[in-house]
């Protein structure tokens, strides 16, 4: 018998996927924070201190983030069907 190695659950996972992932969740962050510091201009209450619009940045960041991942995950796809033509 020969041992064979067990299938993992990242196994699908490109080059660039982790990024991808991460920059969704900074950039669901930071939307969300633009909503409760947006809701203080509708609802008439005193807003936020400036800590929080500086929170509603992180959906730039994380927009950087997934594009990074997305660039590298062109890279890898490059270099892997370089050989092949």
């Amino acid at each position: 018998m020969t041992a064979t190695p067990e299938p993992r659950a990242t196994e699908d996972a490109g080059p660039g996927d982790g990024l991808v992932r991460i920059g969704a969740i900074v950039f669901i962050v930071g939307a969300i924070a633009t909503l409760i510091t947006v809701a203080p201009l509708f609802l008439g209450s005193e807003p936020f201190p400036s800590i929080a619009y500086a929170v509603c940045m992180l959906m730039g960041v994380g927009f950087v983030i997934a594009a990074a991942g997305v660039l590298r995950s062109i890279a890898a796809q490059r270099r892997r069907a370089k050989p092949a033509a």
